[in-house]
């Protein structure tokens, strides 16, 4: 195709976008409003995963040292911890650091425990966590069985429902989204099919004057192309506007870390990019599986 016919079939498009001005506005309407929704879902979807990271990220194991470990074998164990394959990182706690966090955490009240200053009763901790949140249990289990690990605690009980409740959350996240998907694929599809079917005669006659079916589905192609892209300008500034006011008013109101939103940038320019090409997407396949009937007379 020369450069000279791809201009043509490109006004071609935009002047039919002029001639066929309701079924235009039927058709940009049908992609804006199910975008639109589709856009809202993924938002809420992303930042309830954001969330639900944040909090499996926060899980972590709590190995506490044998009062009567030497430091020959507060390494031993160490060494036989980080040679468990799941284990991503290994923090140490001192006695001292730990009396220290229980009177911050007691607030006034942990003053009384400041008594405990010149004779410690707590242990010594290695802090784990593992590469994957859900391997928490199975190295919980396996650090127990080491010697000089006096006690072991991961937030035994609590931890399986939190992990069992954010899968199933996930699941049923990711069922609505695809099923939101589809269900918008089928509206602006057979929208943009209206808009062609209307207009099967003017395909015909092409036909039958001899046009060649890629020449008559250019334009076509590049309608369904401006209908999706058109159809997804309102949706992406919508979101963006109204996701940038929420996350400034709640940013600063919002002291719990793993409850944070996503940042602006990039996460709405990544979301704007997604609702631009699936409106494209949308629009192109649309145009071109509706097309495709009309070519044969």
């Amino acid at each position: 195709m020369t450069i000279n016919t791809l201009k043509r079939h490109m006004r071609e498009s935009v002047k039919s976008l002029g001639r066929n001005g309701w079924m235009t506005f039927a058709s940009i309407s049908a992609v804006t409003v199910t975008l639109l929704l589709v856009g809202v879902f993924l938002v809420i979807m992303f930042n309830m995963n954001h969330f639900a990271k944040n909090i499996e990220d926060d899980v972590e194991i709590r190995v506490y040292i044998d009062l009567t470990a030497t430091e020959k074998d507060k390494q031993a164990l160490r060494a036989k911890i980080d040679a468990i394959p799941e284990v991503k990182e290994i923090q140490y706690s001192s006695k001292e650091n730990e009396l220290k966090n229980l009177i911050k955490s007691f607030g006034e009240e942990g003053s009384s425990f400041r008594l405990f200053e010149q004779d410690n009763p707590l242990s010594d901790v290695y802090v784990v966590k593992t590469v994957k949140p859900t391997d928490t249990m199975k190295v919980a289990k396996q650090i127990e069985t080491f010697k000089f690990a006096h006690k072991v605690k991961y937030g035994q009980g609590e931890v399986e429902k939190l992990f069992k409740t954010l899968k199933i959350a996930r699941n049923i996240g990711l069922g609505l989204i695809i099923g939101l998907l589809f269900t918008a694929m089928f509206l602006i599809s057979n929208t943009i099919k209206i808009t062609i079917f209307a207009r099967r005669r003017e395909i015909e006659i092409m036909r039958l004057v001899g046009a060649t079916n890629g020449f008559i589905r250019w334009p076509f192609f590049l309608e369904g192309l401006w209908l999706g892209v058109i159809g997804a300008v309102v949706p992406v500034v919508s979101l963006s506007f109204v996701y940038y006011n929420i996350y400034e008013f709640v940013k600063p109101r919002l002291a719990v870390p793993f409850m944070q939103l996503l940042p602006f940038n990039p996460f709405m320019w990544q979301i704007s990019a997604v609702l631009l090409l699936l409106g494209a997407c949308i629009g192109v396949w649309g145009s071109m599986m509706s097309v495709r009937k009309f070519l044969k007379v």
